[in-house]
């Protein structure tokens, strides 16, 4: 699906006069028919930059190269954004050591992956009553982790889940 040009270009320009700025023009107000004539005099195209202005301001300039810079720097802009993963790692309140070094283990891992880790103590029933249990197990986690992430949220009791963040460090 093909979007509409962003900008009126030449003859979808309405207004009867623009206010005309870029290179090789001297900057000034024109009736839009002068204007649309000094364009294609240079073989190129006048485009309404700011169509709310009073009166629009236009450039000449060649449309298609202009679009696609633009495309080629929305890309670039895209390529850099990094898409961050969530990996969640599950303990009970109850959690005994070795499931716990197994689990730090896959936590190390994610981190040094670069995602970000959602760690999280799940009460069933009315283990509910060992939060406090659940909270120390969580802050020994951020303990351990410390030289591979960051808390970014510390442990935070949401229904029968205490839930905390931990976020890679930089490593540059």
């Amino acid at each position: 699906m093909e979007k509409k040009d962003q900008h009126n270009i030449n003859r979808k320009i309405r207004s009867k006069e623009v206010r005309l700025v870029g290179d090789n023009v001297e900057m000034d107000i024109y009736p839009t028919p002068k204007a649309l004539e000094m364009a294609d005099e240079m073989g190129l195209d006048l485009v309404e930059i700011s169509p709310n202005a009073e009166p629009p301001v236009c450039k000449i300039m060649d449309y298609k190269k202009f679009v696609y810079e633009q495309k080629k720097r929305e890309k670039a802009i895209k390529a850099k954004a990094s898409k961050v993963t969530v990996k969640e790692i599950r303990f009970g309140p109850n959690t005994d050591d070795h499931d716990y070094d197994f689990k730090k283990k896959h936590a190390i891992k994610f981190l040094e992956e670069g995602s970000k880790l959602k760690a999280y103590v799940f009460f069933k029933g009315r283990s509910i009553i060992y939060k406090d249990q659940g909270q120390i197990l969580l802050l020994r986690l951020a303990q351990d982790l410390e030289e591979y992430g960051k808390v970014e949220q510390m442990p935070k009791l949401e229904g029968k889940r205490m839930i905390m963040f931990l976020a890679p460090k930089k490593t540059k």
